[in-house]
């Protein structure tokens, strides 16, 4: 482990989040080397044991092994950061010196906190004190949020306004890069959207699957907004909604879907 030259890796499923830490990483921290990237929990455990980084940075919602159940396995053979759409995640264990946390997306004093912290670490002789005893609580913490009640409401900026969105009232979400854009419809009828800062996986692992489909990588729909669907000819398809002028794709992966259709 060198202090004046760390190696980090950095795990999170979504290739363009995980580009973009590293760019932010990059700025941020010139000497730090990203010598590995992850793209599940269980290939973040065997990224470590092969190139044993200093640092690893860990979105905890990873198929798979999460990324709390990933840092269990690495243990305090290399500092920990979380990253994570949801700063429910960020208990008192954060802040106790072992661990830290960056909120996607991530702002730069933030991402500068947390460097800071981890200079300092790399500095210190001392081992972290209690990280498993911290890793078993976030652990149980995800274990319960991931047992909570489904979505009833989605919280949207829209200019100097936050909105609650009741979730029946979605047509669709659609991954937009580091962000969610969400499309419902207001009372009046008239359709709104929004960007959020959580990505759609996330949301989708909170959204009630009887009412809502993914149906492209990028795409989840309200099944209760369907009008109708169209088979292409290229082994995908095309789902019209009612009052809605876009046209949403169904790749070929979840043409099996609309079979009945």
């Amino acid at each position: 482990m060198s202090a004046d030259y760390p190696t980090a890796l950095v795990a999170d499923d979504e290739p363009l989040l995980r580009r973009s830490l590293i760019r932010e990483l990059a700025e941020a921290w010139p000497e730090l080397e990203v010598i590995t990237q992850a793209r599940s929990g269980n290939d973040a455990v065997a990224k470590f044991e092969a190139h044993q980084p200093d640092i690893c940075f860990l979105d905890i919602h990873m198929p798979g092994l999460s990324g709390v159940e990933a840092a269990q396995r690495i243990g305090r053979r290399a500092h920990l950061v979380f990253v994570t759409a949801f700063d429910s995640y960020a208990v008192e264990a954060f802040d106790q010196g072992a661990l830290d946390y960056l909120i996607k997306p991530v702002e730069s004093r933030r991402l500068d906190d947390t460097v800071a912290r981890l200079k300092a670490r790399l500095l210190s002789t001392e081992p972290a004190v209690g990280t498993q005893a911290l890793l078993d609580a976030l652990a149980a913490r995800l274990k319960v949020g991931n047992e909570a009640d489904n979505l009833r409401w989605i919280q949207a900026r829209v200019g100097p306004s936050l909105r609650m969105i009741p979730v029946e009232a979605i047509d669709f979400l659609r991954a937009d890069e580091k962000y969610t854009r969400v499309v419902w419809c207001e009372d009046s009828g008239k359709r709104s959207n929004a960007l959020l800062n959580t990505p759609l996986k996330t949301l989708l692992a909170r959204l009630d699957d009887e009412q809502f489909m993914q149906v492209h990588r990028s795409v989840v729909v309200n099944l209760q907004k369907v009008s109708h669907f169209v088979r292409n000819e290229n082994e995908t398809g095309s789902l019209h909604l009612r009052g809605c002028e876009e046209i949403l794709p169904v790749s070929r992966g979840f043409l099996h879907l609309f079979r009945q259709m």
